[in-house]
């Protein structure tokens, strides 16, 4: 009886002990962060370019500190915060082209307009 409660002991203490992740663990947030610089992160979403930074900046402490289960959390969190800023980018970039294209559009109305008169619908 002894000996299967220290086995359970034991492998209860082993279940509880973080594995050191991979260090390759930070490729894809740092990507993902290079992407949304490359696509206007800065510009439009400066708030979660930040975040994003800041997480893997707090990722890569807690490396060096061995806090292993907060790692992969942490570049996790500056992963998503990356490619919202990738996502938002994007569509701020769409809503700038729409509202030029809107405004080319009503130049032209105006144009046909002063051209045709009121026949013009």
């Amino acid at each position: 009886m002894k000996f299967i409660f220290i086995s359970i002991v034991c492998l209860l203490l082993s279940a509880c002990v973080t594995s050191q992740p991979d260090p390759n663990v930070f490729d894809t947030a740092v990507e993902a962060i290079n992407t949304a610089e490359s696509v206007g992160g800065d510009e439009f979403a400066p708030v979660e370019m930040r975040f994003a930074r800041e997480k893997l900046a707090s990722g890569r402490l807690a490396m060096e500190k061995q806090k292993y289960s907060v790692v992969v959390y942490l570049v996790e969190e500056a992963e998503i915060n990356a490619e919202l800023a990738i996502e938002k980018s994007r569509t701020a970039k769409s809503r700038r082209q729409v509202n030029e294209l809107r405004k080319s559009n009503e130049e032209l109305e105006a144009s046909l307009r002063e051209t045709f008169g009121d026949e013009f619908e």
